[in-house]
């Protein structure tokens, strides 16, 4: 069981790593221009033809909130890329954050809310701890919240980005290595830990099939089974399998949203799970060509195939601060 929620860790790791360069094109052109086919891990390009990171403004109350730092600067600039400083095989700042709570939940010997948040704010108040120059709405919220003299434990917003998923593999390859390993137990510490930022219903009933479809595939059951059993709010099998006759952009596009706003992005994920159920590098490259808010769709696609299929070591090899694996 350990192996499986360990390639549910890498393999979330390993589709937001792939999709960072092409993260938040919506003019799958523009993308196909910048970047052509993608094989495996590439850097980002400044320009990115596709940002909207112009309209976008972010001003901390105090110290307290300072959480842009240096990055400030590139808000409200035209073309700028969101990973402009990270490098090939990088994660993007929510799965750098799911790193480090996998490693405090190793040192603490088990998941402590109140820890984690002393450390998460610990993190991203300290200049030079991350490279990434966009920071999601979540966090600006929280920062903001927090810069008033919010309690941390409160300083949760009604958040139902996909974003809020990203932590979940992560936070599981954790729980089983210090023995929790019955669902009930996982269910409790991942609705906790969701709503510590994204105090909303979508996020947290998303979270909760990930991590049933995860312990189903650690009982042996195979993914689409899985699927079968605790995707059904989402979309039948029925319509997965329909689906999968048309190309992915006709379905994450007009379909279903390319952005990250549950709860169809969780189905635009599930559908990624489904058709590419027996090929993790198929899947995690399809979700990254299929644009929008592919890093954090990547949480699912990445995670659940991974579980399922493992990881090829090529994925593994070309991951930037990949954490060491006991």
């Amino acid at each position: 069981m350990k192996t499986i929620y360990k390639n549910a860790m890498l393999g979330s790791l390993s589709a937001d790593a792939v999709s960072m360069p092409v993260h938040w094109y919506y003019d799958t052109q523009k993308l196909d221009r910048d970047y052509g086919l993608l094989t495996g891990y590439v850097a980002p390009k400044n320009p990115h033809s596709d940002s909207i990171l112009w309209r976008s403004s972010y001003t901390p109350r105090n110290a307290r909130g300072n959480i842009l730092h240096d990055q400030v600067k590139y808000w409200g600039q035209r073309e700028v890329h969101y990973h402009q400083f990270l490098v090939a095989g990088e994660n993007t700042i929510n799965y750098q954050l799911g790193k480090e709570l996998y490693l405090k939940i190793l040192q603490n010997g088990a998941y402590d809310s109140d820890k984690w948040l002393a450390r998460y704010i610990e993190c991203l108040l300290e200049k030079g701890w991350h490279q990434d120059t966009y920071l999601e709405e979540y966090h600006r919220a929280f920062f903001d919240n927090y810069a008033k003299g919010v309690a941390p434990s409160n300083c949760g917003i009604d958040d139902l980005h996909i974003g809020g998923l990203s932590h979940i593999p992560c936070l599981l390859a954790g729980l089983i290595e210090t023995g929790v390993t019955d669902l009930d137990g996982q269910l409790l510490q991942v609705e906790r830990h969701v709503r510590l930022t994204h105090r909303n219903q979508y996020v947290s009933e998303a979270a909760a099939a990930m991590t049933r479809i995860l312990y189903s595939l650690g009982e042996g059951l195979d993914l689409r089974k899985a699927l079968e059993c605790h995707a059904k709010p989402w979309a039948s099998t029925g319509q997965f399998d329909t689906w999968t006759h048309f190309p992915d952009r006709t379905v994450i596009g007009r379909h279903l949203t390319m952005a990250c706003y549950l709860p169809e992005s969780f189905t635009a994920s599930l559908y990624l799970c489904w058709k590419y159920a027996d090929d993790f590098s198929a899947g995690i490259l399809a979700n990254a060509h299929c644009g929008g808010d592919n890093c954090h769709r990547g949480a699912v696609v990445g995670a659940l195939l991974g579980a399922a299929n493992g990881v090829p070591e090529k994925w593994k090899e070309g991951l930037t601060n990949a954490p060491p694996l006991i």
